[in-house]
């Protein structure tokens, strides 16, 4: 499914091994026998990691979860694996002098992607700012709650994943569940996912969250346009994070991802980085452009900037 060497492919093979050896003691301990369990449980745990599927596995994958998910949920679910779109490399903007603080991106990403309400994931969150200390977490409100906004001498700051060229998230994986892809997502395979939280703890955004818990989604709010690395159900025990819409963005080129197509006042940019005739580059090239926590090098493709 990508290009990676046969060295990284035997290693993450190897590490997975490695975790289902530790994992096999407490086979014997599950409230029910492998012959009573399910053939679709097993099949999951014992899946090959995405990139390692042959499209004839893949098919199998998919169908199988557009079964379980469309039984769930009572409608017609669909599980895609769109590839990334070769000469794309997506790259995201955000207008600090517009952004009103009223977190309706935050809320358009929830339903887009499927994220659990009870209890509450939200992969955007935004903070509040005084606009004379300027960009000091120290000072950050992520709960403010006032009448209206945006209030006097006050800025927002939406964070989410960053969608890093360099992430260390990725690093220190230790079953490589999780990687950039070549349009520049970082993306998980949920299936492959141990649960450890070392992405957590390696991300300076804050931008991963842990599913602890197998979260209410409302049938009818189920979004049944999924992707295999975007927004299917998640299962409870692994990580999530944003993909810019995968299942949007790669599906119809040049469509925004939810956050940006549902912001009221146009705070928020998206496209191609390498088509020199894109809005994203423009803004890159002829704005103000802040790169949060640059001096990490982790080389964001999340860019804040100034258009006044």
């Amino acid at each position: 499914m990508c290009n990676e060497s046969s060295h990284d492919k035997h290693a993450f093979r190897k590490s997975r091994r490695k975790v289902l050896k530790g994992l096999a003691a407490g086979i014997g301990a599950l409230a029910l026998p492998a012959t009573n369990a399910s053939a679709s449980v097993w099949e999951a745990f014992f899946q090959k990691n995405f990139r390692e599927l042959n499209k004839t596995e893949l098919n199998q994958v998919l169908a199988r979860l557009e079964g379980e998910y469309s039984k769930e949920y009572g409608k017609q679910v669909t599980v895609k694996a769109t590839l990334p779109i070769e000469g794309v490399k997506y790259g995201y903007g955000l207008d600090l002098s517009r952004c009103i603080g009223c977190r309706r991106c935050v809320y358009g990403c929830v339903e887009e992607n499927n994220q659990s309400r009870e209890p509450e994931i939200q992969w955007i969150r935004v903070m509040q700012l005084d606009k004379e200390k300027g960009v000091d977490l120290s000072h950050a409100e992520h709960y403010y709650n006032p009448p209206e906004v945006p209030q006097e001498g006050k800025f927002y700051m939406p964070v989410q994943c960053q969608q890093c060229e360099n992430p260390p998230c990725t690093k220190v994986c230790p079953v490589q569940a999780t990687w950039k892809e070549n349009d520049g997502i970082v993306v998980v395979d949920y299936n492959w996912c141990i649960g450890c939280r070392y992405c957590m703890a390696a991300c300076p955004y804050s931008a991963r969250h842990f599913n602890w818990a197998k979260g209410k989604l409302p049938k009818e709010e189920m979004n049944p346009d999924t992707h295999y690395l975007g927004n299917r159900p998640r299962p409870v025990g692994v990580v999530e994070k944003c993909t810019f819409c995968i299942q949007r963005t790669r599906e119809q080129p040049g469509r925004y991802p939810a956050c940006a197509e549902v912001c009221p006042v146009g705070a928020r940019k998206f496209g191609n980085m390498l088509d020199p005739k894109s809005e994203i580059r423009y803004l890159i090239e002829n704005k103000r452009v802040f790169i949060f926590k640059e001096d990490l090098n982790t080389q964001p493709k999340f860019f804040y900037f100034y258009a006044t």
